[in-house]
């Protein structure tokens, strides 16, 4: 007699039927979103606790959140309680139902950040910094992209051996 491996649902204290979002994750395999477990965990409590501060500010239940959305509630504690990191594409949803823009839900300050300088004035004179060397650098890659593993490593190696004695 062959027996199944029938995946054991415990009930919730509050719900005697799972959340169906909890069913669908008993039969996906969900890719870790982070490498460390200690981060996700971390990184979600922020995420869930920021929106659910964001939320109860503007009086929302998470009834409202969920008809605003089109998120189940359900998820919607899991998102809150951490149990759950959202993607980009939920934290949209997200911020449209909070009527806010998305970098309010990341942000605390009452302006959007300061994007950061990626060029200093120092590194004017550096390689890759002007529309030629770009153009060089995507003709570069297309060329790495049609060969095989061996012939870049040569490659590489030869461009390191040519740096060396370029800074002799």
């Amino acid at each position: 007699m062959e027996t199944r491996n029938e995946p054991k649902l415990l009930p919730s204290s509050r719900h005697p039927l799972p959340c169906p979002f909890e069913l669908l994750s008993l039969h996906f395999n969900a890719t870790p979103l982070f490498s460390s477990p200690d981060l996700s965990y971390s990184l979600s409590m922020q995420i869930g606790q920021r929106l659910k501060t964001l939320r109860e500010e503007k009086n929302f239940s998470q009834g409202t959140i969920e008809k605003a959305t089109g998120l189940l509630r359900c998820y919607v504690s899991r998102v809150e309680n951490g149990h759950t990191v959202p993607t980009v594409e939920t934290l949209e949803k997200w911020a449209r139902a909070l009527d806010m823009p998305l970098y309010k839900v990341m942000y605390e300050g009452d302006e959007p950040p300061k994007p950061r300088k990626l060029v200093s004035d120092d590194d004017k004179g550096l390689w890759g910094n002007t529309k030629k060397d770009a153009a060089e650098l995507s003709q570069l890659q297309r060329y790495l992209a049609k060969m095989d593993p061996k012939q870049r490593t040569l490659l590489l190696g030869f461009a390191a051996r040519l740096a060396r004695h370029a800074a002799k």
